[in-house]
């Protein structure tokens, strides 16, 4: 899908991240530093894929590689997609020998069963509800048989008012969007869309995958990467051969 058929918010997405790339790669350069857990559920993630024989492992929405590179150095043929030239740019800078590719979460341009792991780590909050099918049926066809897939995502926060609790967008739906017009100083265009545990995993098995392990956590309000919103991790694995035919 090129620039001119995309739809209005994938290119304002890309837009958006281009424009605050160098800024965001800076600020964000040390993150996982700071963040036990995340370094935790991303190491549980690379056992269980060498466990399972290895093999490519893809992030999707990866940025400036951050990621990417901490799961190689785990040991994982790790490599990233985004959908930002200049985030994947940046990326490759950082991180040479690492294959980082421009594209898109609903088209992967990988073949079928062809990837052990994948990991979307906080790249589905920028992926509408209407898209969001689509991603998990691409990951679900890109995965080996029992491939994993580790997610990281922003979860609703606290209702500050009945009215968030009401219609298709709401709480009570396991989904809240919230707009942000600039970040550091920078016009940017970007919604973040924060879903329930239980609202992101429902999607998922409906594209056959299976809960590993389910984790929340309160925001992190201090230091250098402070957090408003509390954080959600879904591990899941991919059908095995077989299970597609059961009953």
């Amino acid at each position: 899908m090129t620039d001119d058929t995309a739809p209005a918010h994938r290119s304002a997405t890309r837009a958006s991240y281009d424009a605050i790339a160098a800024e965001y790669t800076a600020w964000i350069a040390n993150e996982l530093a700071a963040k036990p857990y995340d370094r935790a559920l991303l190491g549980a993630f690379s056992e269980l894929v060498l466990a399972a024989g290895g093999g490519p492992t893809l992030e999707i929405g990866c940025g400036p590689g951050r990621v990417t590179a901490f799961l190689a150095a785990l040991g994982l043929d790790a490599g990233g997609l985004d959908l930002s030239p200049s985030m994947i740019e940046l990326a490759r800078r950082h991180h040479p020998g690492i294959d980082f590719t421009v594209g898109s979460m609903t088209s992967l341009r990988c073949a079928d069963s062809s990837l052990a792991g994948v990991v979307s780590w906080y790249s589905i909050i920028h992926v509408p509800d209407e898209e969001l099918d689509e991603v998990f049926s691409e990951v679900a066809r890109v995965l080996r048989p029992g491939g994993w897939f580790q997610l990281a995502f922003q979860l609703p926060s606290i209702p500050a008012a009945a009215s968030e609790l009401e219609g298709p967008g709401s709480l009570a739906a396991g989904r809240q969007v919230e707009h942000f017009s600039e970040l550091a100083g920078i016009p940017v265009d970007l919604d973040f869309h924060r879903r329930s545990l239980d609202e992101v995993a429902s999607r998922l098995a409906a594209h056959g995958f299976t809960a590993s392990a389910r984790v929340e956590r309160e925001p992190d309000g201090h230091g250098q990467y402070p957090e408003s919103t509390r954080q959600g991790y879904l591990l899941v694995r991919g059908p095995r051969l077989g299970e597609e035919e059961r009953p």
